[in-house]
């Protein structure tokens, strides 16, 4: 049960994909270099990050912490922040890693995986699992690290440039089984009913007609109810994808049990319990999260705009 890559089309080619073109083979280039020197090139880009970013991003990841952390004060906020603007610079050496680490190289990563039981027992069973996992800069470096013991799928928003969306399809579907678009809900149905496993993070802010406000660190936020709608038309086991990154280098990864009773009846309800699990994950790491993503741009009714 695999997924082909999409075929090539000489258009890619066209100068105004040069740039894409470009650009991956400079990400081609820095996932051939070892691990560790990876790292140092990570801190360094992540010190250069936290102070090239811009007011706005800054200030947008400034604003969540504050909403979300209002138990600490000014420098612990200040800290984080930092912190946060610093992993920043390290995402792009995961991106590069995920997409076109060799297997050699992404063997030779070091991590821990719990919970590998939970996918194992729903494969035995013919069951679909959701992988529910947050948007950390490791969210799809950590998938492929999961794949290398169990093929999965994902669901992921595509590139708006033709050449670059092609070529990281291609190499995704190096490991991963299959790859489906936000608007591809049928072919993730079938998917999950023939027994698949889809990782994915409902955790950011898009606008839509299924979207709900539910409580995200005690925050009402527009969530999509995704969550509850895959289980419900599937049959799914939805499994809490926890992943973060570790001092010195390497990674901890832990599949939770399957959430209970899931789905229930009240879709705000569901979607509200997925909130809480995001929320656990980001306080086990919470430098490690995007913060510079609007999470809370959807307001209420009536309710002024945070940014």
């Amino acid at each position: 049960m695999t997924q082909h890559a999409p075929p090539f089309r000489p258009a890619l080619l066209a100068p105004q994909h040069w740039p894409a073109w470009v650009g991956l083979g400079l990400i081609w280039l820095v996932a051939r270099l070892p691990y560790r020197i990876l790292l140092a090139i990570g801190q360094v880009m992540g010190w250069l990050a936290a102070r090239l970013i811009g007011p706005d991003r800054r200030g947008t990841a400034r604003t969540n912490i504050a909403i979300c952390f209002p138990e600490l004060d000014a420098v612990a906020r200040a800290r984080l922040l930092e912190a946060n603007l610093r992993d920043s610079g390290i995402m792009l050496i995961e991106f590069a890693l995920a997409w076109m680490g060799s297997t050699r190289a992404i063997a030779q990563i070091p991590v821990t995986i719990e919970g590998l039981e939970h996918l194992e027992a729903a494969h035995a069973s013919k069951r679909g699992v959701l992988l529910v996992g947050a948007h950390f800069s490791h969210l799809e470096l950590c998938a492929r690290l999961v794949s290398q013991r169990i093929r999965i799928a994902g669901m992921y928003r595509e590139h708006d440039d033709a050449a670059f969306e092609w070529a990281i399809k291609c190499v995704r579907l190096g490991y991963a089984s299959a790859m489906f678009t936000k608007d591809e809900l049928r072919q993730t149905v079938r998917w999950l009913k023939a027994g698949g496993a889809i990782w994915y993070a409902p955790d950011q802010d898009m606008r839509g007609k299924d979207v709900v406000f539910a409580p995200f660190f005690g925050v009402p936020a527009a969530t999509i109810t995704a969550t509850h709608h895959l289980a419900r038309l599937s049959g799914a086991a939805v499994i809490p994808f926890f992943h973060r990154r570790l001092d010195g280098g390497g990674y901890a990864i832990r599949l939770a049990a399957p959430l209970p009773d899931f789905p229930g009846e009240d879709v705000i309800e569901d979607t509200a319990r997925v909130n809480a699990v995001v929320e656990q994950m980001v306080r086990e790491a919470p430098s490690q999260y995007l913060w510079m993503h609007k999470r809370f741009k959807t307001r209420p009714p009536g309710e002024a705009s945070v940014y």
